[in-house]
């Protein structure tokens, strides 16, 4: 999460009363909306003078801040400092998103706070990897054994991390949650492992895991965390809360998590280790493509360190090892080169030197960093290593390239493949650049379409999208994105819209229940309730589309999108459909604005006569 507006976040909440008195919050296309337990505890006057607040609006016992488009980042940073005083919600609607969709994005919030520590801990990897490799220091001296521990010690105890970040996201207590990290990583448990006799809990069997450096199982009991937490906090009296919600929550999500939650990682990896002996025996090439393609997804798991050990054992029984390395060297490599295309095709600055670090760390044999920061955030770049990695990994297989030794997979272990038969280095560098020639391509490709066209970068003032700096005309007319009557701005019953806070803006009232595109372009923004679109023309002009107003409230209902966030869109298109009559019955004022949001970018915006319009009428002229 970027820190941009971690400030402003701050002196708003401050301002209406502070964290105590939000009851709920939530966030529509640009504005923070505040359900406040006693609204003249709000200060407005000092909330619109705060850089960064558009304007203040109270209506309808609902104390409204305006933001701007950007408010979700806003939004994003007021959420940690309002704990659990709420049950904060965004009106989007998840039971309505893809269960694996939803996956990820946890996933992928849990780790972006700890991005950073993941990220240097992999680059003092990488600079060990590099100072072994060019002999300056050895891999058995005690400089090397103290630096790797120290750089290690972050993926040890990735468990206690992502207990407190994955505990922020679900409201529930960090703390508690890293006490339970800490039960999974706790001495004893290493000395349980290690003794390896049988061990029962209350007469349960609890299987033995070596929980360092892993990431599903934490997640997983944070989750059964957060509902036996809730559930003792709704039945246990004030009074005694304090004492009796953590130790029931402690024991209880414990031994839920040690006999049940924590060991799904090391069951499938036990039955997918087999699985690929099984495969090894039919299809012998199979393996390496296997593990080129769905490494990234087995390391979110854990199940790698059961696929892993094959290759010892194949390695001691035949003295070369293909079943596990090949395909990691090349998934590797593909992880690296998608993070170092992305930081050459974002335009976030964060992200470029994220993409830059991490891709390099991951060439050396290192991928956390990429992974989780990189690729598994914008998902693109986890397609694009998947598929690199998979015809990489296709080569390896066929070519039966197999090493001698077992190591890292980065471009430090090309040497293990070095042996009595030299076409096995030949083969696995053969694999390597398939790998990292098919990933390039592909990332490149899904960019085009994944990649935001206007971005800001983390700590700096706006950028100029690249459609903003191509343009080279003088003026552009934009078209009525509504059938009906365009109104004079001081008609619009919504003071953020006339007042101008939004930027340079007309408004309608439709007569037919449909928004068209108004222009060639692209759809950057589309709010789950399907009432407000951000819409970005081919010659860098941004719009908002907003629906009637307060009309987030109604969730979605009477509303239709028919294109998604990311696609191209012509002129005439039509992007939503509306139940017009619905809504008015419903007692919503269905004046539609229609803001160009980056007006600073131009030297006017000036809107045609006011009247009857529809799609084959000029709205707005934007002079360069």
């Amino acid at each position: 999460m970027s820190k941009k507006y971690e400030q402003l976040a701050k002196e708003i909440v401050g301002l209406v009363g502070g964290e105590k008195n939000v009851r709920n919050l939530i966030h529509c296309q640009t504005r923070l909306r505040f359900d406040l337990y006693e609204a003249s505890k709000a200060n407005a006057a000092e909330l619109k003078a705060l850089n960064g607040v558009a304007g203040v609006i109270n209506s309808g016992g609902q104390f409204q801040v305006v933001i701007g488009t950007h408010v979700s980042e806003v939004y994003d940073e007021i959420q940690p400092l309002l704990g659990e005083m709420t049950e904060s919600a965004d009106v989007s609607d998840n039971k309505k998103k893809n269960a694996a969709l939803l996956a990820v994005e946890f996933i992928s919030s849990a780790f972006t706070p700890i991005i950073p520590a993941i990220s240097g801990a992999g680059m003092i990897r990488a600079l060990l990897a590099l100072l072994v490799l060019f002999k300056v220091i050895s891999n058995e001296s005690q400089t090397y054994f103290v630096i790797n521990f120290m750089a290690d010690a972050v993926f040890y105890f990735l468990p206690f991390l992502l207990a407190s970040t994955a505990a922020r996201k679900l409201k529930c207590s960090p703390y508690l949650a890293m006490a339970l990290a800490g039960v999974l990583l706790h001495p004893n448990m290493g000395r349980l492992i290690t003794e390896g006799n049988p061990v029962e809990i209350f007469a349960m069997p609890m299987r033995l895991v070596n929980y360092g450096s892993s990431v599903i199982p934490i997640l997983l009991i944070v989750i059964v965390q957060s509902y036996i937490e809730r559930f003792f906090n709704r039945v246990i009296p004030n009074a005694v809360k304090i004492v009796f919600v953590p130790m029931f929550t402690i024991l209880l999500t414990g031994i839920i998590a040690l006999v049940a939650v924590g060991p799904i990682g090391s069951y499938v990896g036990e039955y997918i280790a087999l699985a690929f002996e099984i495969i090894r025996g039919v299809a012998p090439w199979a393996p390496a493509v296997i593990v080129g393609t769905f490494l990234p997804i087995m390391v979110m798991f854990g199940i790698h360190t059961s696929v892993g050990p094959l290759d010892v054992i194949q390695l001691t029984s035949v003295g070369y090892a293909n079943i596990f390395g090949p395909g990691a060297m090349v998934s590797n490599i593909a992880t690296g080169v998608a993070a170092l295309v992305t930081s050459r095709v974002t335009k976030v600055q964060s992200e470029k030197l994220l993409g830059t670090s991490s891709g390099i760390t991951a060439l050396m044999g290192i991928t956390e960093p990429a992974l989780y920061g990189i690729a598994l955030p914008k998902k693109y770049p986890l397609i694009a290593t998947m598929i690199g990695g998979g015809a990489g990994g296709l080569y390896a297989g066929l070519s039966g390239a197999s090493r001698y030794a077992t190591g890292s997979s980065g471009l430090p272990a090309i040497p293990l493949y070095i042996g009595e038969d030299i076409s096995n280095l030949y083969n696995i560098l053969i694999a390597i650049a398939i790998s990292a020639v098919t990933t390039a391509i592909a990332t490149y490709l899904l960019s085009l379409k994944y990649e935001k066209a206007i971005v800001v970068a983390d700590n700096e003032e706006p950028q100029e999208s690249t459609a903003t700096q191509t343009i080279q005309v003088a003026t552009v007319s934009i078209n009525s994105p509504i059938n009906g009557e365009m109104l004079p701005l001081s008609e619009v019953q919504d003071e953020a819209f006339s007042a101008g806070m939004l930027g340079k803006r007309v408004a309608f009232e439709p007569v037919e229940g449909k928004v068209i595109a108004p222009f060639d372009g692209d759809v950057v923004s589309l709010f789950p309730t399907k009432h407000a679109i951000g819409l970005l023309s081919n010659d860098g002009v941004e719009l908002l589309i907003h629906v009637g107003l307060n009309t987030v409230d109604l969730n979605g209902k009477f509303f239709e999108a028919h294109v998604k966030q990311g696609d191209q869109i012509k002129q005439g298109q039509t992007l939503l459909t509306f139940d017009l009559e619905s809504i008015r019955e419903a007692g919503y004022v269905t004046q539609t604005p229609v803001v160009v949001t980056n007006t600073g970018n131009y030297s006017d915006v000036k809107h045609d006569d006011l009247g009857i319009k529809n799609s084959n009428n000029v709205m707005l002229t934007v002079h360069i």
